[in-house]
């Protein structure tokens, strides 16, 4: 078992290690290849060696393939469920050939029927942490929550969460059924959920953040310097943050962010999901590669001190626009 430091996800008794892995990179399908070919075995060893260091929570979907991710995340931790945090999400409504109808159903039958092939697909008889994935606006989300609680009163989940939404869904949802963690995209490139006052509010009812893309997908490792280094099918590529102008003011933010990291010895990379740690929240960075889990796991063990963090936040200062994080289309489903 690896030294990686473990923190209280929330209030509701989950504990975590400082990071996640996310593992929405390692299969084809949606989700898959977004960062270049995904690759099973390697996928596999990823995740064994991501156990063996200690990074024991892992975050999948039912979208992601679909199923396939789940089904992968099964065959790579047989033997070890006991040891490993298994978080997922479900939302995006999915028929049982795997055909994504890209409408976000949270109604309480909806529920029942996504829990139970996730346990399928995932080979186990609990989920740790289930999140909606997004939020369903024809469906008041105490319905939602409501059937969620009744999973955990059933043992078939253990904590629930919700994904991309605003303080008052939180709210909300929080008075039906105690929320552990929220799900968003949060890092030095993305505050969004900082300005609105979202961290505020998760804060004060006890609810831990699980953030993803905390290395702005992938491009806060630095090594990003022209549109021409994105490999061709990188999502990055439809992505307004990342691209015309604005793709050149963030490759000189992340170069300044880079000197940061070179003092300290350590890569970008590091660095920011650092930053993440070093506010109180628990990034979940992907990969599925053995040498960046590795990687990734030692900035859990990297100190920030406060005039460090001044120092990065004065390089991307809140209400700096580094561009939007999804085209049109896909914002809509961001409900903050």
């Amino acid at each position: 078992m690896g030294n990686i430091k473990e923190v209280k996800l929330g209030s509701q008794g989950l504990v975590v290690p400082a990071l996640g892995l996310g593992c929405m990179g390692m299969t084809t399908g949606f989700g898959g290849d977004i960062y270049g070919k995904a690759d099973e075995k390697e996928a596999i060893a990823t995740i064994r060696r991501s156990l063996e260091l200690g990074g024991t929570f892992l975050d999948t979907a039912d979208i992601y393939g679909p199923f396939l991710n789940e089904r992968l995340i099964s065959k790579a931790i047989q033997g070890e469920r006991e040891k490993c945090i298994i978080a997922s999400k479900f939302g995006y409504e999915i028929d049982d050939n795997g055909q994504g109808l890209w409408s976000i159903n949270g109604s309480k039958s909806y529920v029942k029927k996504a829990v139970e092939r996730s346990l399928k697909n995932l080979g186990t008889d609990y989920i740790d942490l289930y999140y909606l994935h997004r939020l369903d606006t024809n469906t008041p989300i105490e319905e939602t929550v409501e059937a969620m609680g009744e999973l955990v009163k059933e043992g078939k989940v253990k904590y629930i969460g919700l994904s991309e939404v605003s303080s008052e869904t939180i709210r909300k949802a929080h008075q039906i059924h105690p929320l552990t963690a929220v799900q968003s995209e949060y890092s030095l490139f993305e505050r969004q959920i900082e300005e609105l006052g979202i961290l505020d509010t998760l804060k004060e009812l006890g609810i831990g953040l699980v953030a993803y893309s905390p290395v702005g997908r992938g491009f806060l490792n630095g090594k990003i310097q022209k549109p021409e280094d994105l490999s061709e099918n990188d999502v990055k590529k439809i992505i307004p943050k990342y691209q015309g102008e604005q793709f050149y003011k963030n490759v000189a933010l992340v170069n300044e962010i880079k000197k940061v990291a070179e003092e300290k010895n350590i890569t970008s990379a590091q660095l920011a999901i650092a930053w993440v740690i070093a506010k109180g929240h628990t990034p979940i960075p992907g990969t599925k590669r053995v040498k960046y889990v590795e990687e990734n796991i030692a900035a859990a063990g990297i100190s920030l001190t406060q005039e460090d963090l001044n120092r990065l936040e004065k390089i991307v200062p809140l209400g700096n626009i580094t561009g939007d994080r999804y085209e049109e289309g896909l914002m809509k489903g961001v409900n903050l």
